[in-house]
């Protein structure tokens, strides 16, 4: 449970119609989504290394594949900690009672406010990257996995009593609708690139983070039901998410369209309009941040793991050079929506320039690379085999080995190809 259920779904789903959105969504998890889960997993299980010596220990020449992996999780760490930067200050804003209000005018000047001032910007997002780094130094099983155990249900709890606050608010019913009942003539190519890419950032398929967890999982390790039921429940909360927030913008008077701050702007309203609406706000962004920490370590982890692993590198000074680049990187990303609003190419700015990079090139591209390697280099008969070393039987193998062959790489192949041309476009500043 990170940001791309709680502030990237619901955002990605107003901005591209809805209901039209979430079906595609649905559409792509089931066909494509799962099978690479599968295949990411077992790829790491095998050769127990991180996503880069995982490629290149079964051939040498796929090893370019780790290296875009690492550099995807550069990029989207460096847009990840701006909105991090952005929960630190709504935990702020909470702790001083500033969201108390359900004025649309008032939480959307907040924001606006805080994307036009840089130093506050940076401040946060610093803090945000330091919090990450000294995670990352101290060891991810020593304090954030037992904290994980409590904070994960919790913030689950969380979601699922604002989503109800958010449904009974007088018109939140149309947000229901919005968000569940497609309007089939908003599904075009644009709407499909963007929920793919929202399957892949939000479950982590092309950056190599489950390649890498699938290396540290054991031989008795049932990585079918794993490979299900990560993908299932991250839907389930992304859907919750969309619960949340978008019935409470119909409700409420906001625009589904507003894109990231959509969260930001929305929720502080749902909790003013409850009972106890202080002591929810502050919990909430207690443990959106407590989630947003749990992503952004891991894609760090990857990185520093590289360095560490493939050239020999020692860890505290990598952890400590590392985050500091990415934090520098995700400067500009961090003003790009304010004082540094200019076009850095074509129609761009540099946040939209990150995220569309990221989003629709970076981790689509590794996705369909993954299926290529899984499918006609490691072969699925030796993927099955590793599946079924746990002394469990693969029933839907054949139809698994079709997909990752066939199936999965035509359908990414095919938006993908239009993903190059869009972003092309947009770099030229061609509409």
């Amino acid at each position: 449970m990170g940001l791309g259920n709680l502030w990237k779904f619901p955002y990605n789903t107003g901005s591209n119609g809805g209901g039209a959105f979430v079906l595609l969504y649905i559409l792509f998890l089931v066909i494509i989504g799962i099978p690479l889960m599968l295949a990411a997993i077992t790829l790491g299980r095998k050769t127990e290394l991180s996503v880069f010596g995982a490629y290149r220990s079964i051939d040498k020449r796929w090893a370019f594949v780790g290296t875009l992996a690492i550099i995807c999780g550069f990029i989207i760490l460096a847009f990840y900690s701006t909105v991090g930067g952005w929960v630190i200050f709504y935990l702020k804003s909470a702790i001083v009672g500033d969201l108390s209000t359900t004025d649309s005018a008032y939480l959307n000047s907040l924001f606006d406010n805080l994307l036009n001032s840089p130093i506050e910007l940076l401040s946060y997002q610093f803090i945000f990257m330091i919090a990450t780094i000294l995670i990352v130094l101290k060891g991810i099983s020593g304090g954030i996995e037992k904290a994980s155990k409590i904070m994960m249900p919790a913030l689950f709890i969380m979601i699922i009593i604002i989503a109800v606050r958010s449904i009974t608010l007088k018109g939140g019913i149309e947000g229901i609708e919005f968000l569940f009942v497609p309007d089939f003539s908003k599904i075009n190519m644009n709407v499909a690139m963007n929920a793919l890419g929202q399957v892949f950032f939000s479950i982590s398929i092309g950056i190599g983070t489950m390649i890498t967890y699938g290396s540290y999982l054991d031989k008795k390790d049932n990585l079918l039901s794993t490979a299900t039921l990560i993908p299932v429940l991250d839907t389930i909360i992304a859907i919750l998410a969309g619960l949340a927030i978008l019935p409470a913008v119909f409700a409420l008077g906001f625009e589904p369209t507003d894109g990231p701050k959509l969260m930001f702007v929305t929720l502080p309203a749902v909790f003013s309009s409850m009972p106890f609406g202080y002591f929810f706000s502050l919990l909430f962004f207690i443990l959106v941040l407590f989630a947003a920490l749990t992503s952004s370590i891991s894609m760090l982890e990857v990185a520093v793991s590289y360095f560490v692993d493939e050239k020999g590198k020692k860890r505290v000074p990598t952890t400590i050079i590392t985050g500091g680049f990415i934090f520098l990187l995700g400067v500009p990303s961090s003003l790009s929506l304010g004082a540094w609003s200019f076009k850095v190419l074509g129609n761009l700015n540099f946040f939209d320039l990150y995220d569309k990079l990221a989003s629709n090139i970076l981790l689509t591209t590794g996705a369909f690379l993954l299926a290529i390697f899984v499918g006609w280099v490691l072969t699925p008969e030796k993927a099955i085999e590793e599946i079924e070393s746990s002394k469990i039987e693969f029933k839907l193998a054949k139809i698994w080995s079709l997909l990752i062959k066939y199936v999965v790489p035509i359908a990414i192949g095919i938006i993908l190809v239009n993903s190059y041309i869009d972003f092309i476009k947009s770099v030229l500043g061609i509409e």
